[in-house]
C-alpha cells in the first residue's frame, strides 16, 4: 500500500497486524471451504469483543481446533473441549466453544448438501461480490437483508452464534461483500 494511503482500518501504530489483515484478507473473495469454516468460527468468537481480540488468537484457534478441518472439529470429544476452557490463547466461553463443534457438524451437511460450503454460502449473493462503494465507515451497516437471511437459514439447520451481525462481518470478512470505502486503495480489487 502506498504511503499516502488511507485504509479502512488498520493504520494506527502498533497495528500492523490489522493492517496486514486489511489489506491482504479483508473483502477478498473466499472459496476455499476450509477457509471458510474458519472465518465463520473466528467470527462467531468474536461476538461480544472486538476483531483484533481474536486476531491475537487466531494460531491458537488454528492449533486447537485442527486447523479448522470441520471433521476433526465435529468430532472432538466433550473431554477435548472442556479442556480448551482453560486454554488462555482462546476465548474460554463454554457456549463458543461447544458451538464451534456443533457448527462443523452442520458445516459438514451443508457441504453435503450443495457440494461445497462455498456452492451453499456464495448463493445468497448470487456467486458474485456485492460491491458497496461507502464513503465513511458511518455508512457500513451491521447487517442487512442478506445476512439476515444468512443467519436464519444457518440458525434453522442448527448452527449457533450465527446471528446477522456476525453474519455481515463473515460476509465482509470473506468477500462476499466489499465494504472498503471508496478512497481506501483496496476498494476495487
Amino acid at each position: 500500500m502506498k504511503e499516502n494511503s488511507k485504509r479502512c482500518f488498520g493504520s494506527a501504530p502498533g497495528k500492523e497486524f490489522y493492517a496486514e489483515y486489511h489489506d491482504k484478507e479483508w473483502g477478498i473473495p473466499v472459496y476455499d471451504d476450509r477457509r471458510l469454516f474458519e472465518m465463520l468460527i473466528l467470527e462467531g468468537a468474536q461476538a461480544g469483543l472486538s476483531w483484533e481480540t481474536i486476531l491475537k488468537r487466531r494460531e491458537e484457534y488454528r492449533q486447537v481446533f485442527h486447523r479448522f478441518d470441520p471433521v476433526k472439529v465435529a468430532n472432538m470429544t466433550d473431554d477435548e473441549l472442556n479442556s480448551l476452557l482453560e486454554n488462555p490463547g482462546i476465548i474460554r466461553n463454554r457456549l463458543k466453544i461447544y458451538a464451534v463443534r456443533q457448527n462443523a457438524s452442520v458445516f459438514l451437511q451443508i457441504q453435503k448438501e450443495f457440494g461445497s460450503f462455498s456452492n451453499y454460502v456464495w448463493n445468497f449473493v448470487h456467486h458474485k461480490p456485492v460491491l458497496m462503494r461507502r464513503k465513511s465507515l458511518k455508512d457500513i451497516p451491521v447487517s442487512t437483508s442478506i445476512s439476515d437471511a444468512l443467519s436464519k437459514d444457518l440458525k434453522k439447520r442448527g448452527m449457533t452464534f450465527v446471528g446477522s451481525t456476525i453474519m455481515y462481518a463473515f460476509m465482509q470478512a470473506v468477500g462476499l461483500v466489499n465494504d472498503h470505502l471508496v478512497d481506501c486503495p483496496c476498494a476495487n480489487r
